[in-house]
């Protein structure tokens, strides 16, 4: 079964955005984010910030880029729902740990921080609703 057909059969929040509109969110935030996280590991090798600062930023990349294949590649909602919360938590870890340097960094991370606070609501709704299915 494709994969859209396997997302449309899953118990949704009435809520639930269409995947052209998530599509068009994501669109808008990787620009921010590859430019941000890009400004923290270029800052991180000139060592202007402790390597320590970037763990978050390493972490919640590598998340985000695994969320998609874990959700739709192995349709495995429950490990998609636990990488989507380490995805918001390295968000906020990340706005912590760069605060002291660069705040602007922290700042723009904020739609990035809304956007994945709702689709962190959004999993674990869908994971709730097709808790027997999952």
């Amino acid at each position: 079964m494709p994969w859209i057909e396997w997302y449309n059969h899953l118990a949704k929040p009435a809520w639930t955005p269409s995947p052209s509109t998530i599509s068009v969110i994501w669109t808008i935030l990787y620009p921010f984010i590859l430019l941000t996280f890009g400004f923290v590991f270029v800052q991180a090798y000139r060592r202007k910030v402790a390597s320590a600062v970037v763990w978050p930023f390493a972490i919640n990349l590598i998340a985000n880029l695994l969320f998609m294949p874990i959700f739709v590649g192995l349709r495995n909602v429950p490990l998609a729902a636990l990488d989507i919360i380490i995805v918001w938590i390295t968000i906020v870890w990340c706005m912590v740990a760069i605060w002291a340097f660069y705040r602007w960094v922290a700042l723009a991370q904020i739609p990035y921080l809304l956007w994945v606070s709702t689709a962190t609501i959004l999993q674990l709704s869908i994971l709730l609703m097709n808790w027997k299915s999952t």
